[in-house]
C-alpha cells in the first residue's frame, strides 16, 4: 500500500528479482495517483486507487481479492481499519525510532524536522505491525543512524532512507519466515 513516490515499492521489488525475498507482491493499492501507482502498473502489477480511508471489511476484501497473506504499508498515508483476520499481518516501517516521533500527520520531511528540532543526536527507522492507530502497535525491527550537526530535514532523510532499503526487506524476511512472535504489544525475533 502507498500514497507517493514508490521509492519503497522499488527497493521491495529489487529484493525480489535479486531473490533475496520470498515475498510476491499480489498487488498494489495506492491513496492516490502517484508514481509510485505507475511504476507498479508499469511492472505489470495489479493496481488499485482507493482515494478513501480504508475500514476493516474493506481491507479484508482487497486482500482477499489479491489472495494476501500481508499487508506491507510502504508509504501509505492513511489510517487502516484492521480486521480480525488481518490482526499481526500488517507492517509497515516509519522513518523515525518508535515510540518517539510517530502518530497522525508525521511523515517524510515532517518526522526528519521534529527530530531536529528535539536536538537529538540518533535517529533511524522502526518496522512495526500496525494496529487500529497510527505508528503503534508490536516493534519487528529498528535500526539507528547518528544526527549530524549540520544535518538538515533532506540530508537526515536521505540517511535514514537508506537504512530503511536495508532494514524492511530483512524484517520482511522474518515475518514471513515465521520467526516473529507477538505476546501482546510485544514482538520479539525466534529462531527456527
Amino acid at each position: 500500500m502507498i500514497s507517493g513516490s514508490g521509492r519503497t515499492l522499488a527497493n521491495l521489488l529489487e529484493h525480489a528479482e535479486r531473490g533475496t525475498s520470498r515475498a510476491h507482491i499480489a498487488m498494489v493499492v495506492a491513496s492516490r495517483p502517484c508514481a509510485g501507482e505507475e511504476l507498479a502498473r508499469g511492472r505489470g502489477i495489479a493496481t488499485i486507487i482507493e482515494p478513501r480511508e480504508i475500514d476493516a471489511a474493506r481491507l479484508e476484501a482487497l486482500a482477499r481479492e489479491a489472495g494476501a497473506s500481508w499487508i506491507v504499508l510502504a508509504g501509505y498515508l492513511r489510517r487502516l481499519g484492521i480486521p480480525p483476520s488481518l490482526v499481526n499481518r500488517v507492517v509497515n516501517i516509519h522513518p523515525a525510532l518508535l515510540p518517539s516521533f510517530g502518530g497522525e500527520g508525521m511523515y517524510g520531511r515532517r518526522v526528519h524536522r521534529a527530530v531536529l528540532d528535539a536536538g537529538c543526536k540518533v535517529s533511524g527507522c522502526t518496522v512495526h505491525l500496525c494496529d487500529d492507530e497510527y505508528d503503534r502497535g508490536p516493534i519487528i525491527a529498528q535500526a539507528a543512524c547518528p544526527v549530524l550537526d549540520d544535518d538538515t530535514p533532506e540530508s537526515l532523510a536521505a540517511r535514514v532512507f537508506e537504512l530503511e532499503c536495508r532494514t524492511y526487506p530483512v524484517a520482511l524476511e522474518q515475518l514471513l519466515a515465521g520467526r516473529v512472535r507477538v505476546e501482546g504489544r510485544c514482538a520479539r525475533i525466534v529462531s527456527e
